[in-house]
C-alpha cells in the first residue's frame, strides 16, 4: 500500500517522505519492526517511541510517523498526535474493517465484561449469527477465543482483530471500551453503532488524575455513536447524557426511564424482574445473583433494543445466559462452606459483591484481597475500609504487585481499616493467604477471593507467573484430604 493511501487527508505538519513509498506493515515497537514498515513513534506512560526511531530504521522501516521533526535525513511525516495517527493509519492499512460490521461499545467502571457477554449472547440467540467480542476476559470470534493483553487492544492490533472478525463473517463486534483506550486514542476514528454507559466510580486515577477527567474520557464515547444507552441509576448519568449527540435509551431499577425494571426479586440462584419498555412488559430472569445483575441485564437489553431487537425475544435469550468466568464464580469444595472468586478490584465492585454474598452467608463472610502495584494508590485505603465494613473477617494479601513492594501496598490498604473492629489478617504471599483461609474456615462461611477473577497469573516485577486460584483451592483441599 502506498504511503499516501495511509495518510489520506490526515493533517500533516511536515513531510519529508515520498508519498508513493510502498508500505508493507505498521509498527510502533522497534523490536518487531520489519522491512517496509511505517514506524509510528508514540509516547507511552513509561517510554517515548521517538527514542527508538534509529532502531526502527535499522530494522528496515520505510518511513517514520512522529510528533517531533527528527535529526538526520530519512523519510518521515510529522503530525500533532501520533497515537491518533496510529489508529487512523492502522484502519486504512487493514481496509477499514470496522466499517464492515456494526460495532457496539460498552464503557463504565464496573459491569462492562458481564454486559458485553450478555449482549453477545442475546444477539447470537435472536439473530443466529456469529458475533465477535473484545474485552477483559479475552476476545472471541464466535465461540473461538483470541488472546489479548488489554481490555481494548492498541489500535494497530485492534484493527487487525477487526479484519479477522470481518473476514470470518462477524456482523457485530461487542467490545468493552476502557478509559485508557479513549484517553490513548486506541478507538480514534471508529464509529459505534450503539454505545452504553454502566456506571462510574474511583479507578485509574493514576492515569486521569481526577474523577472529573476520568468521567470526561468515558463521555467521549457518546460523541462517536449513532445511539446511546445510559444507566440512570449512576450518579454520573446526567454528565454522560449531556455528552450525547444522538438518540438515547435510558434504563433504571429505581427512577422513571425508557427501560424500567419493576418487581425485582433477588435470590441465591439469580435475579428476576419485570421489564417495561414503551408500554410493553415482559419477565426477565438471569442466573447471576446480585442487584448489579439487574443493571447489567438492563444495559444488555437497552443495547439490543437500540439495535432493533424485540424486547420479548431479548428477555427470552437471557434465560439461558450464564455467568462470566471470575465474576461471582463458585469454586467446587467438599464441605459446608463456599469459596467465591470475583474480579472486584475496585471499591464499588468489592462493596457490590460483598452485599450480594451477605444474604447467602450463614456464618462469616470472609474477604481475601490485595491491590495492584503501579496503579491508583488512592483507592487502596478505600478498599480496606470497604472490606472491613462489609465483611466479618478481612485477609489482606498481594494482588499483582508489579514493580512495587507488596508489603508497602498492604500497609496502604491497612490505613483504611485502622479504626475498624473487624478482625484483619495480613499474609503477603497470596497462595499462603488462601491456604490460611481454607485452614480456618468454619461451617456456613463464605470465602470471597477478590481481585484476580478470570486471571490465571500474578505479575511480579515485569514477569507473569502462573497462579490460578481455582487450581490453588483444588490442589490444597486435595492435599488436606490425604493427610
Amino acid at each position: 500500500m502506498k504511503l499516501k493511501q495511509l495518510i489520506g487527508e490526515m493533517p500533516v505538519i511536515l513531510s519529508a517522505a515520498d508519498p508513493d513509498t510502498e508500505i508493507t506493515g505498521i509498527s510502533y515497537d522497534s523490536r518487531v519492526t520489519k522491512k517496509g514498515d511505517l514506524f509510528v513513534a508514540i509516547r507511552g506512560l513509561s517510554f517515548d517511541g521517538h527514542r527508538f526511531i534509529p532502531a526502527a530504521l535499522a530494522a528496515g522501516a520505510a518511513a517514520v510517523l512522529c510528533e517531533e521533526a527528527p535529526e538526520g535525513e530519512f523519510p518521515f511525516i510529522q503530525v500533532a498526535d501520533t497515537r491518533k495517527a496510529l489508529a487512523l493509519v492502522s484502519a486504512a492499512f487493514f481496509g477499514y474493517p470496522a466499517r464492515r460490521m456494526r460495532i457496539i461499545g460498552v464503557t463504565g467502571t464496573s459491569g462492562k465484561t458481564t454486559a458485553t457477554h450478555l449482549i453477545k449472547h442475546i444477539l447470537e440467540y435472536v439473530q443466529g449469527e456469529k458475533i465477535a467480542l473484545i474485552g477483559t476476559n479475552g476476545n472471541c470470534i464466535g465461540q473461538k477465543e483470541v488472546h489479548t493483553e488489554f481490555t481494548t487492544p492498541e489500535s494497530r492490533e485492534l484493527h487487525e482483530l477487526f479484519f479477522r472478525m470481518a473476514e470470518e463473517g462477524c456482523r457485530y463486534v461487542v467490545m468493552e471500551v476502557s478509559s485508557h483506550a479513549l484517553a490513548m486514542e486506541r478507538v480514534a476514528g471508529i464509529h459505534f453503532s450503539t454505545a452504553a454507559f454502566t456506571n462510574l466510580s474511583q479507578d485509574h486515577l493514576d492515569l486521569h488524575g481526577t474523577m472529573e477527567a476520568y468521567a470526561s474520557e468515558k463521555r467521549k464515547l457518546f460523541s462517536m455513536c449513532d445511539r446511546a444507552c445510559i444507566n440512570l441509576d449512576d450518579g454520573h448519568a446526567a454528565f454522560m447524557l449531556d455528552g450525547c449527540r444522538c438518540p438515547v435509551i435510558t434504563s433504571s431499577a429505581y427512577v422513571p426511564a425508557d427501560l424500567q425494571a419493576e418487581e425485582i426479586r433477588l435470590s441465591a440462584s439469580g435475579v428476576a424482574f419485570t421489564a417495561e419498555y414503551k408500554g410493553e412488559k415482559t419477565e426477565v430472569t438471569l442466573a447471576i445473583p446480585g442487584l448489579f445483575s439487574v443493571h447489567n441485564a438492563l444495559t444488555a437489553l437497552s443495547v439490543c433494543i437500540a439495535e432493533g431487537l424485540p424486547l420479548q425475544e431479548c428477555a427470552s435469550a437471557l434465560k439461558s445466559a450464564v455467568g462470566v468466568k471470575g465474576r461471582v464464580e463458585t469454586v467446587p469444595v467438599d464441605g459446608d462452606y463456599s469459596v467465591i472468586i470475583d474480579y472486584s478490584h475496585k471499591p464499588d465492585a468489592l462493596q457490590n459483591v460483598l452485599e450480594t454474598l451477605r444474604p447467602l452467608t450463614r456464618s462469616r463472610l470472609i474477604v481475601l484481597f490485595g491491590c495492584g502495584g503501579d496503579r491508583d494508590r488512592k483507592k487502596r485505603p478505600i478498599m480496606g475500609k470497604v472490606a472491613a465494613q462489609y465483611a466479618d473477617l478481612v485477609i489482606v494479601t498481594s494482588d499483582n504487585p508489579r514493580t512495587e513492594d507488596p508489603e508497602l501496598i498492604i500497609s496502604e490498604i491497612l490505613r483504611g481499616v485502622k479504626d475498624s473492629e473487624t478482625p484483619v489478617v495480613t499474609i503477603c504471599d497470596r497462595i499462603e493467604a488462601i491456604h490460611w483461609a481454607l485452614d480456618n474456615v468454619r461451617p456456613g462461611d463464605v470465602i470471597l477471593l477478590a481481585g484476580k477473577g478470570h486471571e490465571d497469573y500474578q505479575v511480579i516485577g515485569h514477569a507473569k507467573h502462573h497462579m490460578d486460584e481455582r487450581e490453588i483451592v483444588a490442589e490444597y483441599l486435595k492435599e488436606k484430604s490425604t493427610l
